[in-house]
């Protein structure tokens, strides 16, 4: 059964008021890839009544007051994604599509989505209950941000939406304490995991540099941003405060991260995986399709590629699912009436980080002034794939199952430092979990801007292939690699992508296709780069290409065909 998003469905259930209503710029898709659909799931799983509204009207109350006024809370998102980064390109032209929209057509999701929804909120309801705003747009953007699409730095969201809290983050442990603060008439302003604005600092939290400050001194925005990305692990992080004008943004430390047992609980709540009918008429939703047979099987990323916002969001720690669940899930979708016997991903995009982690982290946190995989793979990192080989041999072997791929995610200097089950995990994927092509991301072939990318260099990608297409000879396969390239990141200058190209036609046989143009979105290291035109770490100074004419030229370079000897 869906939650509720109508007034029918509020009367069959016997309902007079939903203690809590969701407010999503993407459709509602009930799946536990959807943020939206895992929060309701999760309150509904501790007692409350939760109703969604999805891509409401903005001009009306026809959408925002279907449900009526909840009990407890308004919980707003901008979606899925970004909402400046769903409605544009790299190159500032408008997106005709959506994927998470019926019928696929971008007329659903308006621009600063939260900002937005909150705003329609406060003017049919006067007075209302408490807006906490929360999901990707809210967690990158809590803080002072470089914002591309207006080409400025801006205040915190929570300013800008006039909300009353921030969740940011994997929200589930804030939303609930949210939830039951709320029910029990105590305040909300001390949670893990949230923001919140003071006319006072709080006692002990670090204080970041004011917004006025990092407006006026682009170092002063580097120095800031290094104290916000430090303080993100639950186990070591201080609390932060801001001063905007006359008042604080304070963010108090991260809420503690899932465990396994409550990771396992989420995953195993009844989610339909399916559009709500209510929606459905609509139209088709494109990524269903991607999402409805695919597994996630654990959180969190310490690859730290300084573009990504995983990091930021999820978390350096990885938080895997136990088998037990994994497995239950796969045997769950083997009886959904739609499913033809193909798991379309397991593992989402850091693959091959299940069952990963630091020694050292547990308990003590993570290292603050160094990375797990760069510019070496730290020797504590428990780079083990024996545990994701146990796993995948386990859900092939399960009554219905045909096919399990893996789509995306492998980070293959992790296969290459694995000197125990490396290989043999390669030759599980090229066996059996291979579509005819394998995605890997080298984003780049020079090795000064994979430095600033944080990725390994070029070579590690020339022994992953040569290990790649050894196997694949051996077992007789037809299988090749594709590659995800980024054109125009900071420090790449146009004879860069010339030698990436000759690199990528000499080396990888290809011509590539799969070529993104950076898109600076808020609260990643790259971003810092591309807004200051500094290396952070250095204080060097580094070519930046802002000219649109000559990020297309990058990325022109890259994908020009040359005609075959």
């Amino acid at each position: 059964m869906f939650l509720p998003t109508t007034k029918e469905e509020l009367k069959k259930r016997g309902w007079d008021q939903c203690d809590i209503i969701l407010v999503s710029g993407d459709s509602y898709i009930d799946s536990p890839y959807i943020g939206i659909a895992v929060l309701g799931r999760w309150l509904e799983f501790h007692g409350y009544r939760v109703g969604i509204v999805a891509q409401p009207d903005i001009d009306s109350d026809l959408d925002i007051a279907r449900l009526g006024e909840p009990k407890l809370f308004w919980g707003v998102t901008a979606g899925s994604v970004d909402s400046m980064v769903a409605n544009y390109t790299a190159l500032k032209k408008r997106r005709n599509t959506d994927d998470f929209t019926p019928g696929a057509v971008n007329n659903r999701r308006p621009d600063r989505a939260t900002i937005v929804y909150t705003n329609i909120i406060r003017r049919f309801f006067k007075n209302t209950v408490p807006i906490v705003i929360g999901g990707i747009e809210a967690s990158l953007r809590r803080i002072a941000h470089y914002d591309y699409w207006s080409d400025r730095l801006r205040k915190s969201l929570l300013f800008d939406a006039k909300a009353d809290l921030l969740v940011y983050g994997m929200g589930e442990s804030a939303i609930l304490e949210i939830a039951e603060n709320l029910r029990t008439g105590k305040a909300i302003t001390a949670i893990p995991g949230t923001c919140y604005i003071a006319k006072e600092p709080p006692d002990g939290y670090l204080e970041l540099p004011s917004f006025e400050d990092v407006l006026q001194d682009k170092r002063a925005f580097i120095t800031m941003f290094h104290q916000f990305y430090r303080n993100n692990d639950p186990e070591t992080a201080r609390g932060l405060y801001q001063r905007h004008d006359a008042r604080y943004l304070v963010q108090n430390p991260p809420a503690p991260l899932l465990s396994a047992r409550d990771l396992d609980r989420l995953y195993d709540l009844d989610y339909e995986r399916e559009v709500h009918p209510y929606y459905r008429k609509q139209g088709g939703v494109r990524a269903l399709e991607t999402i409805r047979f695919a597994i996630t099987t654990h959180r969190g990323c310490f690859g730290e590629c300084n573009f990504c916002a995983i990091t930021v969001h999820q978390g350096r720690r990885i938080r895997s699912r136990s088998e037990n669940s994994i497995l239950k899930e796969a045997e769950k979708l083997s009886h959904h009436p739609g499913f033809k016997g193909y798991i379309h991903d397991v593992g989402g995009p850091t693959a091959n980080m299940y069952g990963m982690d630091c020694r050292r982290a547990a308990g003590k946190g993570q290292c603050s002034g160094k990375r797990c995989l760069f510019p070496v793979a730290c020797p504590s990192l428990h780079s083990d794939h024996g545990r994701q080989i146990a796993l995948l041999k386990k859900l092939r072997g399960l009554p219905g199952i045909k096919k399990i791929f893996i789509a995306s995610g492998i980070r293959y200097d992790l296969v290459l430092r694995d000197s125990k089950h490396g290989e043999k995990y390669l030759h599980e994927i090229v066996g059996h979990h291979t579509s005819g092509q394998l995605k890997v991301a080298p984003e780049h072939a020079d090795d000064r801007v994979l430095a600033l990318m944080r990725k390994p260099k070029h070579a590690a990608m020339i022994q992953f292939k040569q290990l790649f297409d050894a196997r694949t000879k051996a077992t007789g396969k037809r299988h090749f690699l594709t590659y995800y390239l980024i054109a125009a990141h900071p420090g790449s200058t146009e004879a860069d992508m010339q030698r990436t190209k000759a690199f990528v036609s000499a080396q990888l046989h290809i011509n590539p296709e799969q070529v993104q143009i950076f898109t600076p979105t808020p609260s990643t290291y790259s971003t810092l780069m591309y807004y200051t035109e500094m290396d952070p770490f250095s204080g060097e100074k580094i070519f930046v290409e802002k000219n649109m004419g000559q990020k297309q030229a990058q990325k022109n370079i890259l994908t020009k065909k040359y005609p075959r000897k």
